[in-house]
């Protein structure tokens, strides 16, 4: 177990958590600005099984924040790129790739493969989704969201607080303009290795997840919040 070897030394982690990550299954939703270091952080740790959802090809424009890709991989499908990417880090990580955009008909089907959800999306309407299935299935859920030099970052588990808590009206959000999408490139890096970090706490269980508490961070004054919700 060498390759895992300085994290198995850490209390609470040692070889019981690193076969409790190896069992694991965690599934990324959009392999952009937050899944890739999720996806990168996550297959580097060891965890046994990697579903990537994405329906996008990589562009140029990607490439300033969505560290998964290179410039040769332009127009070719994210999913492929990403699972070739984390294949090529740990060939141990068995990855699942779906080529698609996540919707009402097959959320419930994908989603019900994996023992975690981690939310790297980025629009409202799917976020909901993703809450509603997650609730109805029982499954953790770890929302992270960016914008600018600001990010947040929840953890929702089945019948304690959820996104719906965060943002309840849902029909008001899905009415507002589409945000802009101007990210310094270390935002979505600092944002989704707290979001790996928080999947980590739930499979290996270590920490006290951000379970009922959103974490926020302006990366302008480097001031961050713990918020109870």
């Amino acid at each position: 177990m060498e390759r895992y070897d300085r994290q198995m030394r850490l209390p609470q982690w040692g070889d019981e958590g690193q076969a409790r990550l190896r069992r694991s299954h965690v599934l990324i939703v959009g392999v952009g600005g937050l899944g890739s270091p999720v996806a990168l952080y996550l297959a580097g740790a060891g965890v046994g099984t990697l579903g990537l959802v994405d329906a996008d090809t990589v562009s140029l424009s990607n490439l300033q924040r969505q560290v998964l890709y290179t410039e040769g991989e332009i127009g070719e499908p994210k999913v492929a790129c990403a699972a070739r990417r984390l294949q090529a880090l740990n060939s141990e990580v068995r990855i699942e790739t779906y080529p698609c955009r996540l919707t009402a008909d097959n959320a419930a089907d994908i989603i019900r493969h994996y023992d975690v959800v981690v939310d790297a999306c980025d629009n409202f309407g799917t976020r909901y989704l993703l809450n509603d299935t997650c609730a109805a299935l029982q499954k953790p859920y770890v929302y992270g969201a960016i914008g600018g030099y600001e990010g947040q970052v929840a953890v929702f588990i089945p019948g304690g607080k959820c996104y719906r808590d965060l943002y309840p009206d849902e029909e008001s959000m899905l009415s507002m303009p589409r945000p802009d999408n101007s990210v310094v490139g270390v935002t979505p890096a600092i944002v989704g290795s707290v979001q790996a970090n928080e999947t980590l706490k739930l499979l290996v269980g270590y920490g006290e997840p951000l379970v009922g508490k959103l974490w926020t961070i302006d990366l302008r004054t480097m001031q961050s919040y713990l918020l109870s919700l």
